[in-house]
């Protein structure tokens, strides 16, 4: 394992918990972690299910947040660039009034992660609707929807470095 090892998921942590990460990713237990800490699946695969997810933890925590009229699964989401999940608000006029359409749209690749970090993302994604910019009332009704929002962030990241590296390594074997 090279010293130099680009953690693109993790910038921004502390060096002493990115060197614990690298110790992990050298002794080849970083995704056994994150799985034995994060087993739970989901059975959430079809935009269906998504949107009466989604709707269900907005109501629970966000009643009067304005309704969606989207929440949908999408491939062209680059998870490289920290689009996990969007949240857009399209406006028309309507005769005098202006309406909005209020859409979410998260990652296919959330399809197949634990139950947890689906979970995380769908919070995230509805604090938008309330909090447009990620400072401390956004975190804060983050936490109000999941306490344990910044443990799930930082293992998710963990997560898709996991899943990174496994693909890299199955590359690699490859050529």
């Amino acid at each position: 394992m090279s010293a130099e090892l680009r953690l693109p998921y993790l910038q921004g942590y502390a060096p002493e918990l990115l060197a614990q990460v690298r110790g992990l990713i050298a002794s080849g237990r970083l995704a056994q972690t994150v799985a034995k800490r994060h087993s739970e699946t989901h059975e959430v695969r079809t935009e269906r299910a998504l949107y009466d997810y989604v709707n269900e933890l907005k109501s629970r925590h966000m009643r009067s947040a304005p309704p969606l009229s989207k929440v949908a699964y999408d491939a062209k989401l680059h998870i490289v660039k920290n689009a996990l999940g969007t949240h857009s608000a399209v406006s028309r006029v309507q005769g005098s009034k202006l309406k909005a359409k209020r859409e979410i749209r998260i990652a296919s690749v959330f399809k197949e992660a634990p139950a947890d970090f689906l979970r995380m993302i769908v919070v995230h994604e509805l604090a938008h609707l309330k909090e447009r910019d990620h400072d401390k009332a956004f975190y804060a009704l983050c936490q109000h929807m999941a306490p344990d929002y910044h443990q799930l962030e930082f293992d998710l990241r963990l997560w898709l470095t996991a899943r990174e590296l496994v693909a890299s390594t199955d590359v690699t074997n490859v050529t």
